[in-house]
């Protein structure tokens, strides 16, 4: 395993994140192929032995119950100062708004919550899931400031967002004083490459680090065309962002694995190896612990930049989909407003990025 630093922070982590969205009690959530606590150690425990110590979840994965094995079994397998854990806080809810619970005093809550699931009295990296058009930005960076402050997070990221989005919340963060996101959580993967429009300059530029999720395209990128799993059957809401450009993507597929067959490895190590050229740590799920071999292996393998360029060449723009789709309809209505408690623990949006 190789380490790398999280953008300007002090957090070392590996090129490889476990995501843990796949972790978690099926009847708490809307994905069937979630795996249970038993098997999900499994996954932990060999993704430590690999040298993985980066592993990111969500208050609403599986309605915290993500959190919760999780959290059970780094205690049981892992010292804390040697792992590197990440989880999201939702939107206030219809019922908080009408309640009066400020941004802030919502922060508190959830990450009150996430520390009671984890088990932990503090985590490395909160995150703020997806841009909510219902509170202030000032309110959700002095919510997260306090969360700093306190002690019960090192450091913010921000997932689901547009460039702009992230620039002027780290502007306004320069301005007050307050902590700024040091990594961005977004869609980003061999066959959808648009947060390169803008996202990945600012990236660059101002050293935050991409940690993006879906790296493997909800298994898309790991199988050759015409196979199938379970996930691949029934993630509906992956479904939902790849289906309607499948003609166009099986061409970067096929490639794929023409390369993985010359090269005597899997497609799971291709994919990833492109990807690793591009970001700091992709998110990876994994539902069985052999999964977490091929992807650890990807690390060590490198491309070629005229294998680098025949993967990336059969590539067209893509249609924003799902949480991106519909920050665009929300962005530019004339008040910014999304509907009000629009996203809550069990929304396929939260369970799916």
């Amino acid at each position: 395993m190789q380490y790398t630093k999280l953008g300007g922070s002090e957090l070392n982590v590996s090129r490889i994140c476990m995501g843990c969205m796949g972790f978690g009690d099926a009847s708490c959530g809307q994905h069937s192929w979630t795996v249970d606590e038993e098997y999900s150690r499994k996954i932990i425990k060999q993704g430590l032995l690999l040298g993985i110590n980066f592993f990111d979840t969500a208050i609403g994965y599986q309605s915290g119950t993500s959190e919760q094995y999780l959290g059970k079994a780094l205690r049981d397998y892992a010292r804390r100062e040697d792992v590197v854990v990440a989880t999201k806080f939702l939107p206030r809810t219809q019922k908080d708004i009408e309640k009066g619970i400020t941004g802030q005093r919502h922060i508190e809550r959830m990450i009150d919550k996430s520390l009671e699931n984890l088990g932990m009295d503090h985590v490395d990296l909160y995150i703020y899931h997806m841009w909510d058009y219902q509170t202030p930005l000032y309110d959700i960076m002095e919510g997260l400031n306090n969360v700093v402050k306190a002690g019960k997070a090192r450091y913010i990221g921000i997932s689901n967002c547009f460039a702009w989005q992230l620039a002027k919340a780290n502007a306004l963060a320069e301005k007050e004083g307050f902590a700024k996101f040091v990594s961005v959580q977004g869609h980003y993967n061999l066959i959808f490459r648009e947060e390169e429009r803008e996202m990945a300059g600012l990236c660059a530029e101002d050293n935050i680090a991409m940690t993006p999720y879906s790296a493997l395209a909800g298994g898309r990128l790991s199988k050759l065309p015409g196979e199938t799993s379970r996930r691949l059957r029934e993630d509906g809401y992956a479904k939902s962002k790849y289906d309607a450009t499948a003609a166009q993507d099986g061409e970067i597929i096929s490639r794929v694995a023409e390369l993985a067959g010359q090269k005597g490895v899997s497609m799971t190590e291709v994919s990833l190896a492109w990807l690793l050229t591009r970001v700091t740590s992709p998110v990876v799920g994994a539902t069985k612990p052999a999964h977490v071999e091929g992807v650890v292996r990807a690390v060590d393998l490198a491309l070629s930049e005229t294998e680098l360029a025949y993967l990336e060449e059969p590539y067209v723009p893509h249609a924003l989909v799902g949480v991106m789709a519909q920050n665009t309809v929300a962005a530019v209505q004339e008040k910014h407003v999304r509907p009000a408690g629009s996203y809550h623990e069990t929304d396929p949006e939260f369970m799916g990025s």
